[in-house]
């Protein structure tokens, strides 16, 4: 056997040829093997992180709208309440006011009833004092007379 002694690092022979052919076939495989599925993977990757952006941009908006929605309607159903309540006070001042009116009046009504029945009770008094008083004084008369009195 043969030892060759090269000093060259690469030497121009036919095994160089083989090894870039190999080397060719080499990469073309790799290629279709791994990085064109690495590429789409990526791309993939990417368009699912870009759609989920959008995504949360435009259910961001949609949220915002919500909320400004609600408020609307928050400050519609406060409105609607303090007219709500104010109508409620006038009604209740109303009522309150024929109540009290009402209340005066029945009042007024039995005042006018109880006069009429103390001035009824006084009268009676006063006949019933008034024949009282004239036969006390008709007895009194007598027995400061000492005598019989006729009426």
């Amino acid at each position: 056997m043969e030892i060759v002694s090269n000093i060259a690092l690469i030497s121009i022979n036919e095994t160089l040829f083989a090894q870039l052919i190999s080397f060719l076939i080499f990469l073309f495989i790799i290629n279709r093997i791994m990085f064109r599925p690495l590429n789409a993977t990526m791309k993939e990757r990417d368009e699912f992180i870009e759609g989920l952006s959008q995504s949360i941009t435009t259910t961001e908006a949609e949220v915002e709208n919500m909320l400004a929605d609600l408020k609307e309607r928050e400050a519609a159903v406060k409105k609607e309440a303090y007219d709500l309540s104010a109508e409620l006070a006038q009604e209740g001042s109303e009522k309150a006011g024929g109540i009290h009116s009402e209340t005066m009046a029945a009042i007024a009504e039995l005042r006018q009833k109880s006069e009429k029945q103390v001035q009824g009770q006084l009268e009676e008094a006063k006949k019933h004092l008034e024949a009282e008083s004239e036969a006390l004084a008709l007895r009194i008369m007598e027995k400061v007379l000492n005598r019989r009195l006729s009426s």
